[in-house]
């Protein structure tokens, strides 16, 4: 009996730090890949250097946070409203913040460059195209590791004669809907302590003139 108390008290504990320990902020509304509508633009704004998506990403034992730099892209405007555009991420510019240079960032980083999770030398490049824009939500196609999913989130747009700035609240994806399996507790058993959690906290920063 002792040792049942035991085993009971050590998976909750490890369940109540899993919790503590998952990524910020509530979950997107995630379904299959929509047609994006054609509309005429009035106006295209290049998205800037400086774009940035950052990401966190969880386990028991800890959280890791990070940054990918955004490549290129537009937003469209009619109408004083965003109305369609692109963006691209630069999977291989992937980095590690909460670590430093020579303390586990080179390996961490690399780890999640490889065929266990991003394999970046095959998919060099995401990508999040607009389908519409709704009562401060934007739902977009979310395409990485060859796969693509409508991916629904809130943000702040604001837009002025000289360009359009794009911010997100913290939101997370469900990492698994995109076939990223590696460390996850809903498709092996005997991960213990070492499961990583299967959502992804996510927030973007997009600026376009």
């Amino acid at each position: 009996m002792k040792n049942l108390l035991l085993l009971i008290s050590t998976i909750a504990l490890g369940f109540m730090i899993s919790c503590d320990n998952a990524p910020k902020g509530e979950k997107a509304a995630t379904s299959a890949a929509k047609a994006v509508p054609t509309k005429v633009a009035a106006k295209s704004y290049n998205v800037m250097n400086g774009s940035m998506v950052n990401w966190s990403g969880s386990k028991i034992a800890g959280t890791h946070t990070g940054t990918l730099k955004v490549s290129g892209g537009n937003l469209n405007v009619s109408d004083g409203k965003v109305t369609g555009g692109k963006f691209m991420i630069d999977m291989n510019s992937l980095s590690v913040t909460d670590l430093e240079a020579g303390k586990g960032k080179e390996k961490l980083e690399g780890h999640l460059k490889a065929p266990d999770f991003f394999n970046v030398a095959t998919n060099p490049t995401a990508s999040f195209e607009i389908t519409s824009v709704t009562g401060g939500n934007v739902t977009g196609n979310l395409t990485m590791m060859g796969m693509t999913k409508s991916v629904t989130f809130p943000a702040d747009i604001q837009i002025t004669d000289s360009g359009v700035s794009v911010t997100t609240p913290d939101f997370t994806i469900n990492r698994t809907d995109w076939g990223l399996k590696y460390g996850s507790a809903s498709f092996f058993s005997d991960l213990k302590d070492k499961a990583i959690n299967d959502n992804i906290g996510l927030s973007i920063r997009l600026r376009a003139s």
